[in-house]
Formats: structure tokens, sequence, C-alpha cells
């Protein structure tokens, strides 16, 4: 369930109403005639800024800080908002964050690196000083939108992503910056410029994100009104330095380690702990935050504040607030005041068949060293000082993108950078622009696009297929039964990845997570070497009490054969009653039952009892074969 949320930070897109590329002059003058409006020479001596103001995002209000060093592009802002606060930098090399809950991370993806050396580019007007940073620069444009005019042009600095910025044809002001980060194009719009000292600063800034199908969530719309900034103020390095996180956590026993037993569930994993002191049930989830359902947040007496659009692996985009809790504990591992978002996982009960309150991840990966046992059903936490690296396993180097570990490798050939997420059930997800550039629908001969997984945002789209061989470090891992989506919404549709690994795949070892050097260690267990089996229905079903609801049937499967449709509630299955097994169970038997067999199963459609047979039929190959 890898999920993405939007918080307190500046990012965005307008929506353009006209466009010409028509060539108005070279991108010199157009920097020259900027630089002259802004403050001209009066630039020359600045060397650093301070602003202060109000953030305004997603319906909370609260207090913005940012100091930049405008000769390297170093920076570091803070916000404090609602119940939460944070703080984001760059040092000169890497972008840093402190998230709400307090976790400071570098983060060190390739696209996060080439995204701060851009943005580091253009705080230091690189556009009007190249000795700060060499760019290259496509032709000058002309064009219209929200009904004013615009000179327009794109700059790509060394080692960065291209930026696209707009100066304002009647005042030679920057208007907006537009900048791609992973699949959302960002836009932040400059306004109410206003004198500091002879120079011309802008005093007002707003961003919104625009989806790679176009859309553009208000509620993640952002904006800080500036009160006060001030130029060449005393700037030293320690102050665009990641800062050191606070002693917030720890593992309440003497020993500095804790074990839970998991429930592995559709390959996902629970673990019982507590908020304030209260039981909970969680899901822990690699890929996402501390997050509560409203129902579990209001069980625990806790405070949602907020509307923010949050976004996953499916096409639709949730409400997300932000509530402060005391305490979350899972074993003897303790997070003190955590921040929790408050998203409604709609029909995921249903999907698992099992009740859940949320999610536990990146804050508990951050705090403390994790390893998940899927043979003996054991998370174990360690405090990092008293961890040792695991024997006899392979050690992968990854990097953070934002809170999700990022590792490479290679399938059948291709390198690859994958998401770890052991809140995916699936083995293997292959990106829409990775499976488009490779042409991967007709290499893998994948089978007709279906339901393929749910999450936050809904149903996810995609056509399965059997991969080939898939390398990560000295480990080979054969014959992976994965997907490729299709879509262009959601987490998948993410360009600087190509796909993401999940419990499937991460069920054959024994999985443990090093955040704090950036390790990640993979002891194959007795699952190694199985076969990796697939749905051989064509059926999704959500638990619905007694009967198994039929939420979506793929076409050409054997379900289709057999009749059963969208809406059918499922009451038996090989003459045994649907209450007597799990979901889960269910499921794995519509995996593994042998092809050819007539399987009866009953079910009732618009409440009248009917039944069919069913003859189990692979979808994809069950062995390597493309």
């Amino acid at each position: 369930m890898r999920y993405r949320m939007t918080v307190p930070m500046m990012t965005g897109t307008f929506a353009l109403l006209m466009a010409t590329a028509v060539h108005a002059e070279d991108a010199a003058a157009l920097f020259a005639r900027s630089k002259a409006a802004s403050g001209g020479a009066l630039w020359d001596s600045v060397h650093s800024l301070r602003s202060t103001g109000k953030l305004r995002a997603g319906g909370l209000q609260g207090e913005f800080q940012q100091t930049e060093d405008v000769l390297t592009g170093r920076s570091s802002d803070s916000y404090k908002i609602g119940p939460v606060d944070g703080a984001d930098g760059y040092d000169g090399a890497h972008a840093w964050s402190r998230s709400p809950g307090g976790e400071v991370a570098v983060l060190d993806d390739p696209d996060a690196v080439r995204n701060a050396h851009s943005s580091a580019w253009l705080g230091a007007m690189g556009y009007w000083y190249p000795q700060r940073g060499h760019a290259t620069y496509g032709d000058v444009e002309t064009r219209e939108a929200d009904g004013k005019r615009f000179e327009v042009v794109t700059a790509t600095p060394d080692g960065g992503n291209p930026v696209t910025l707009w100066f304002a044809a009647d005042t030679g002001l920057l208007a907006r910056s537009v900048q791609k980060m992973g699949g959302d194009t960002v836009t932040t719009s400059y306004s109410d410029y206003r004198d500091v000292g002879g120079i011309r600063a802008p005093f007002h800034i707003a961003t919104d994100q625009t989806d790679a199908a176009g859309r553009t969530d208000p509620r993640n719309h952002h904006e800080v009104q500036f009160d006060r900034i001030e130029a060449n103020v005393a700037v030293a390095a320690a102050g665009f330095t990641a800062p050191a996180m606070a002693a917030t956590a720890h593992i309440d026993n003497a020993s500095g380690v804790t074990s839970v037993p998991i429930d592995l569930v559709n390959n996902h994993i629970y673990v019982d702990g507590a908020i304030d002191g209260k039981p909970a049930r969680f899901l822990v989830d690699t890929g996402g935050m501390n997050l509560l359902t409203p129902a579990a947040a209001k069980k625990f007496g806790l405070t949602s504040v907020g509307k923010m659009g949050g976004t996953g692996v499916g096409e639709k985009q949730a409400d997300v607030g932000v509530a402060r809790g005391k305490q979350v504990r899972v074993g003897d591992a303790v997070l003190a005041e955590p921040v929790f978002y408050v998203i409604d996982l709609g029909n995921l009960p249903q999907i698992e068949g099992v009740t859940l309150d949320g999610l536990v991840g990146y804050e508990m990966f951050r705090r403390f060293d994790v390893s998940i046992d899927y043979a003996k059903r054991v998370l174990t936490m360690s405090d990092p000082a008293k961890f040792v690296p695991p024997a006899n396993a392979t050690a992968l180097d990854f990097k953070l993108a934002g809170t999700v570990p990022e590792i490479s490798g290679s399938l059948d050939g291709l390198p690859v950078m994958l998401t770890v997420d052991t809140g995916s059930r699936s083995s293997l997800t292959m990106g829409s622009p990775f499976v488009h550039e490779h042409a991967l629908v007709a290499k893998y001969h994948a089978a007709p696009e279906a339901v393929i997984g749910w999450g936050v945002g809904g149903a996810v789209r995609g056509q399965p297929a059997r991969f080939g061989t898939l390398k990560l470090g000295d480990l080979s891992i054969v014959g992976i039964a994965g997907d490729l989506f299709v879509g262009n919404t959601g987490a998948f549709a993410d360009p600087t990845v190509a796909g993401n690994l999940g419990g499937g795949v991460l069920h054959r070892f024994t999985v443990t997570f090093d955040y704090a050097h950036r390790k990640m260690y993979l002891a194959p267990n007795a699952a190694f070497g199985q076969p990796d089996s697939y749905d051989r229905s064509g059926l999704w079903l959500f638990a619905d009490g007694d009967a198994l609801k039929v939420v979506d049937v793929a076409d050409g499967s054997a379900a289709q054969r057999a009749g059963i449709r969208k809406g059918d509630r499922i009451v038996a299955i090989g003459g045994l009653a649907v209450g007597e097994l799990s979901l889960a169970d269910w499921r794995e038997r519509l995996r593994t039952l042998a092809t050819g067999p007539r399987l009866p199963i009953r079910f009732l459609r618009k409440g009248k009892a009917m039944a069919v047979d069913l003859v189990l039929a692979d979808r994809i190959p069950p062995h390597v074969a493309f």
C-alpha cells in the first residue's frame, strides 16, 4: 500500500490557458532585463536572504522561516502549522528533511539529488550569475496564461532536472517556475514584489502540483506570505546541515532489542501495538508513514485537523488530516509525541478480510533497525547502538526517496530502480513509464488488464506477467509472477523508478533494514526457491459477511468463461461454505488449486441462488516463458 501525501512544503502547478511557440529573444537578453527590473547591480552585493512569514496549507495556518545562501544555493527552512512542525534544507550536496514526527533523513535517491541541484541553482539565481552554476537553455517562447503574457525558457542546470522559468512580459519579473518531481509537475508562483534595500523580492509564494493525468488538487495548494525579508544576514555552513534527531524514540528494556509476533495475511504484515496505552492493530509498511483511519483516531481520542490531498497506488485522491498522539508502542519500541496522518482507507478491511486501525512505517524504520523474519513470523526492532548486521545475508545499498527505500538491480538484463514496499502484497509491479519505454506488455505476453491491487485511492488495474530473472546483488530470483501497470495516475506512474518490490518477493527472505546506513539485508528462507503462483480464477474478491463479493472479473479468465459477474456474492466453493475459510485462504486456493478439474461455485445474483462450475486456468505462464 504504497501511498503519498503532501505535507506543509511548497509544491504545485497551474493549468495553462494558451501557449504559443513564438521565438521572442535569446535567454541572455531575457535574464538581463529581469535582473534590471529586480534591482540590477545591487544584487551583486547580496550574499544571503532571511524570510519570515505565514504559511497556509491544507486548511491550516502557521509560521514559516527560510534562510538562503544565494552565492551557493544552500538553504534551510522551518515551519509550524497546526499540530505539526518540520524543516527542510540543502547543504550544498543533498537535500534533507525533518518530518513532522521529528525523523531526519538525507534525501539521496537520484531524482531527489537532481531536483535539489536545480532548486539550489534557482535559489542562487544561476540564470543571472552563471558562475554560480552552469545550465543549458532552450529557446525563449512567448506564452499566454491566465490572461497575461510571459517570456518562457527552460533551463537544465548541470547535474539537475529541467526548470522552466516564466517571466512576466510587462514587468520582466520572475512570475513562476515549473519542475517535474517524480510523477508530478510542480509550479511555484512569485508575486507581491517589494523593495528590500533597493532590490525587489517576492513576498508571496504559492505552489500547486499536477499529476501525470493533468489533475491539480486544490487541497494541496500551499502559500507563504512573508512579513519580512532581510538581505545579507550572517550565515554559517552549520545552519544548512541536517539537524540531529531528537531523542524521542527508545526500546523500553535494557537489551535494546524487542521482538513481536506478526500475522502474515496476503503477504501483508500485521502487528499488535498501542496508542496512548490503548490496544491498536497495525499494518507494517515501509512505503508509508504513521497513519490512522478516522474511526481509529476517534477511538484513541485524537483530533484530526486540516485537509490535504493524499494519493496512493489507486486513481482517486483522498482527504488527509493530521493528529498528534502521546505515544505509539510496538512491543518495547516506543515513539513519543507521534504524528499520525488520518485518512479513510476505504475498502481495505474488506480487501484484506481483517480489521486494522492504521499503519506504522517510516517513523519506526527510521528510528530503529528492523528485521522481518517472514518464515518464523517475527518482527524485531533494535536500538541502532545495539544493532548487529545479520550474518549470511546479501547486503544491498538503498537510497531514500522521501520516506521510501529504493534499491537497484536488473530485470531480465534491464537495469531497474525499485521501491521496497512491505505494504504491497504483490511480488513485483512495474510502473507504466518503464513498461511503455521497454514495451514490456509485448515482451512478456502479458495477460489482459484487470484489477491487480487495491490501496489508498482505490483499485489498481494492470496486466499480469511472468518475469524471467530479477537480480539483486548476488541474488537471482527466477520466475516472479508480477504485474505491468499501464495507467497514468497514482504511485505507479512515477517515471523516476522502474517498479515496486512487494511482499510476494520479500516473504522469501528474512529482510533487515538499517536506515541509518542505507543498508537492506536479504537472507533467503525455505520459500526462496518455491514457484511464484498467480491467481487462476480471474476474480477480485472482497470479504462480505458470510460471502465473497465479486468486485472484478478479468477478461478472458476462467471466471468470465464460467459466467460469473461483477456484483455476484459467492457463498460456497468446491462444496465448502465460504465462511469456513478466511479470504486470504480462499485467495491462496484460487492461486494454487490445479487447473482442469471442475470447481463447483454457488453464488447469489441479485438475491437469486445460482451455481456454475469454474475450471481454473493459468492467466500467465506457470513457468518462465517470454
